[in-house]
């Protein structure tokens, strides 16, 4: 009966290892598209976006949410959404969250 036990719980294990691997792919995707929104708020070139967006995603990695809401914040601070409300900022956060969960789960 100790195998059993033993079983389940490696499948929880398991299950929790692949949960967390799936949660910072899908936060990594959402940080890099936010950063691709700044990006286009603030006019860049593709080219410049990209770089913009590699190097913001690099700077948030482990970060909490309301430390990226910080950075986003400070990223438009004086720009055409400076005014941005919290709210609005943590829908945006919202729905970029679920798209890049829905890209996670389909293996894209």
């Amino acid at each position: 009966m100790s195998d059993a036990f033993q079983d389940r719980e490696n499948t929880f294990e398991q299950m929790f290892a692949n949960d967390e691997t799936l949660r910072f792919k899908a936060v990594a995707r959402r940080n890099k598209a936010l950063a691709h929104w700044i990006a286009q708020t603030k006019g860049l070139s593709a080219d410049a976006a990209d770089a913009y967006a590699e190097d913001f995603l690099g700077a948030q990695v482990g970060k909490s949410d309301d430390d990226v809401a910080a950075a986003i914040r400070a990223a438009l601070a004086g720009g055409a959404d400076a005014d941005l409300s919290d709210h609005r900022l943590r829908r945006r956060m919202s729905e970029a969250m679920a798209a890049a969960v829905e890209s996670v789960r389909a293996g894209k």
